[in-house]
């Protein structure tokens, strides 16, 4: 028993708490690779809903005649749809009203004060699963590009590059040996990104954009910095400065979120790529909020622990996060969780190859 004397020293140690501090990570929700569609309208009483566009024109151009009447040949105009999916969130916590009393801390403001950054988190973590599942469905359709010649809309090619497959990397790896990173530091100068570039150059041909977002492992990155490849001065986009290499032509975004989605045991992937880096265009995945009728709501049970109470708070919100260029062929009977994010079998390519915003580059 605590005598009286002695409580408060006691009560000021134990409520001496302080706030943990978070890091400053840039999220791939925080970049240009996430943005809003206005295509995407969460008001459908369901959990899907469905965009619509116009596909490009493939024209029938004919050549006019003074002496042939036939007639000419009329262009059809096509539209396509996708599919997109509806996740809501929740996160709650309880306490116990007189706990306070002992702790001089108030449990649900600090519940509170993180809000934002859980959710921050939790989008993050989505989108990240979604390249995942993205990387695994292109995975599943074929070997994706080994030359620069390759037509990747066909059937048996994915959208995506594996640096230790045959092709213009040399021969396919076949030990850990002869199995090629994505930075070639035996190179000289910027040949040691070489690699990096003829995957872009295979995916994208001549639609390259100005820029775009390399999002690797902290691994890749120490790579290279050793290979002296970071550019001295950083990037500000928004309020966020962002390390590129060559020039600004890539921005870089660190995550370990993907390293659990190893593709090698496909396969379509040589055995020795056992890391994923993707390259991501500004607005390769479109994010969408969703309010929920009751986004706060707190529920007190005042005969708990013996009359002294307990208060109950929860949080929810969603969100419509959808890859560019991608229909979602998973469940349609309730909200999406990042394990169906993360599966092949979530997405079907709609778009042509070279409309595509995220390709994933494979390595070791």
């Amino acid at each position: 028993m605590i005598s009286n004397n002695l409580y408060q020293p006691v009560a000021l140690a134990i409520g001496a708490y302080v706030d943990q501090l978070y890091t400053t990570a840039k999220r791939l929700t925080t970049s240009a690779v996430v943005g809003q569609d206005a295509v995407i309208n969460v008001d459908g009483e369901s959990f899907t809903g469905q965009m619509r566009w116009y596909k490009p024109l493939s024209a029938n151009i004919n050549v006019a005649s003074l002496s042939v009447a036939t007639a000419g040949t009329y262009t059809d105009i096509a539209t396509d749809i996708a599919n997109y999916i509806k996740t809501m969130r929740t996160f709650g916590a309880q306490q116990v009203n007189l706990q306070n009393i002992v702790t001089k801390e108030d449990g649900l403001a600090k519940i509170a004060r993180d809000f934002v950054q859980v959710r921050s988190d939790d989008e993050s973590n989505a989108a990240f699963s979604m390249l995942s599942g993205v990387a695994a469905y292109e995975v599943s359709r074929g070997l994706g590009a080994q030359a620069f010649s390759d037509n990747l809309d066909l059937a048996t090619k994915g959208f995506f590059v594996d640096i230790n497959d045959v092709g213009v990397f040399g021969a396919a790896a076949v030990s850990a040996a002869t199995a090629r990173k994505l930075v070639d530091a035996t190179a000289t100068g910027a040949a040691r990104g070489e690699r990096l570039f003829k995957a872009v150059g295979m995916a994208f041909k001549d639609y390259e954009p100005e820029f775009m977002y390399l999002v690797c492992t902290p691994e890749v990155l120490a790579e290279l910095r050793a290979s002296n490849l970071v550019d001295p001065l950083q990037i500000v986009d928004g309020n966020i400065s962002f390390q590129t290499i060559f020039g600004g032509k890539f921005r870089l975004v660190l995550t370990r979120g993907h390293e659990l989605h190893n593709q090698a045991a496909s396969a379509n992937v040589n055995d020795f790529s056992t890391k994923t880096s993707y390259i991501c265009m500004p607005g390769a995945i479109s994010f969408t909020p969703i309010n929920p009728t009751i986004p706060v709501e707190v529920q007190r049970n005042a005969e708990a622990y013996t009359g002294g109470g307990q208060t109950n708070i929860w949080y929810r919100y969603g969100f419509v996060m959808h890859p560019y260029g991608y229909h979602w062929a998973g469940a349609t009977t309730a909200f999406a969780a990042n394990a169906g994010y993360a599966t092949a079998g979530s997405w079907l390519r709609k778009e042509q190859a070279l409309n595509l915003g995220i390709l994933p580059i494979f390595h070791a």
